[in-house]
């Protein structure tokens, strides 16, 4: 069961915005499992991709057609089938369904985006896809945000998406977000697909620039098992459709879009994890007192990696011995447990190295029994601070994935 975490309801329609999902049979028939995404002329799109070397198809097609400046005017998503590990067919199969899809709606092969998620080393059933784009785009509505969300999930069990609305100086903005993943998550941009969108005239740099930091607040501090997969996406589409003139980073308006459009990307990355396979706990790792970002952010991401921790949060165990052994073997150099205090929530487990005085059992038993808590760590060697959301492992996890392609 997810935790503390519901279906999206009463998203917010996004000018310059429609979507039609349709049923393509990709893995299973009798789901839609194929989403189009139309865009208005004259949106910016940017967009952020997984660091595997084995990048997916259409993750080479997404940067072949962003890197030579193509102005995008439709994604076209699918579940069931990743389209990974599948050489120059799989490219091609990729190009093929966008191009379906431009002739569809009477554009440039070149300005559509191809998405994919699901089993590895497979071709994508090309004619079945073919089949279903008209279906695709004769559903095509900009209400239909909710059932976007589900088209696109695989293990997911409950869709995901988020919306804000905000006031600038040309009048209110809105921004909604949809994503999926719960399993072959890791911080390392990006964790999952999620595709974010925004009637703001942004210029395609201030896109850009949104979009990098967004994802440095958002999915790249959410991790599930430490496996990057081949077809992590995130991308942030803004149609241009409010107000009457652009608005570049140093706009005085661009502050307040850019926080609304991460606002939305870290609740729908704090979604993934709480839908994390099998996930019955959903855990914040705070380290601070770093010498500079990235050691904090190395410590945090070993606790949140460690299978020992991991499984103990799932018993309600505060073995809290488990959790200094993973900053200790965190790789942090010239670090001394003397300077190291470690706390769940409020409650204080170690101070200088060694057991406060005033922690009992029962009192960190209680935290670690709670749906939500923190694990808080002090390092004792300057100022900089991370921050990254994880989960437990549970029995679930293990027979999610080892039942996977049945």
């Amino acid at each position: 069961m997810p935790v503390n975490l519901h279906f999206p309801n009463n998203l917010l329609p996004v000018a310059g915005v429609r979507l039609g999902p349709a049923e393509a049979a990709i893995k299973k028939p009798g789901r839609k499992d194929l989403l189009l995404i139309e865009l208005a002329a004259g949106s910016r799109v940017a967009g952020v991709f997984t660091q595997n070397s084995f990048a997916a198809a259409p993750v080479t097609v997404c940067r072949e057609y962003l890197a030579a400046g193509a102005a995008i005017r439709a994604l076209v998503i699918n579940a069931g089938n990743a389209n990974a590990a599948t050489g120059n067919a799989g490219v091609a199969d990729a190009k093929a369904i966008g191009a379906a899809v431009a002739q569809s709606l009477g554009c440039e092969a070149t300005q559509v985006l191809p998405f994919s998620t699901g089993v590895i080393g497979q071709r994508l059933p090309v004619a079945r896809m073919l089949a279903a784009i008209p279906q695709a785009q004769a559903n095509l509505r900009a209400e239909s945000w909710g059932e976007a969300a589900q088209a696109i999930m695989t293990t997911d069990t409950v869709a995901k998406g988020a919306s804000r609305r905000v006031n600038t100086a040309q009048g209110p903005v809105t921004v909604t977000g949809i994503a999926k993943g719960v399993g072959m998550i890791h911080p390392d941009m990006a964790t999952l697909l999620a595709f974010v969108c925004t009637d703001a005239r942004l210029t395609p740099a201030a896109t850009q620039a949104a979009i990098k930091q967004a994802a440095a607040e958002s999915f790249n501090c959410a991790t599930v098992d430490g496996d990057t997969s081949t077809n992590d996406s995130f991308v942030l589409c803004a149609t241009a459709q409010a107000g009457t003139r652009d608005i570049d980073i140093a706009d005085a308006d661009y502050a307040t879009i850019l926080a609304a459009i991460t606002d939305v990307s870290i609740e729908l990355a704090q979604a993934i994890v709480r839908d994390g396979e099998g996930a019955t706990k959903f855990i914040t790792i705070e380290v601070g007192g770093a010498r500079d970002a990235a050691e904090a952010r190395k410590v945090a991401l070993s606790i949140a990696h460690s299978p020992l921790v991991k499984t103990a949060m799932f018993a309600s165990d505060a073995n809290w011995g488990r959790i200094v052994m993973a900053i200790g073997k965190a790789g942090v150099d010239g670090l001394h447990p003397s300077t190291v205090s470690v706390a769940l929530d409020a409650v204080p487990l170690i101070e200088g190295g060694e057991p406060h005085p005033a922690y009992r059992e029962e009192l960190g038993a209680a935290v670690v029994a709670q749906s939500e808590f923190s694990i808080r760590v002090g390092l004792g060697r300057g100022t900089a601070q991370a921050r990254v959301w994880t989960c437990d492992f549970s029995y679930d996890y293990v027979k999610i994935n080892a039942e996977y392609r049945t």
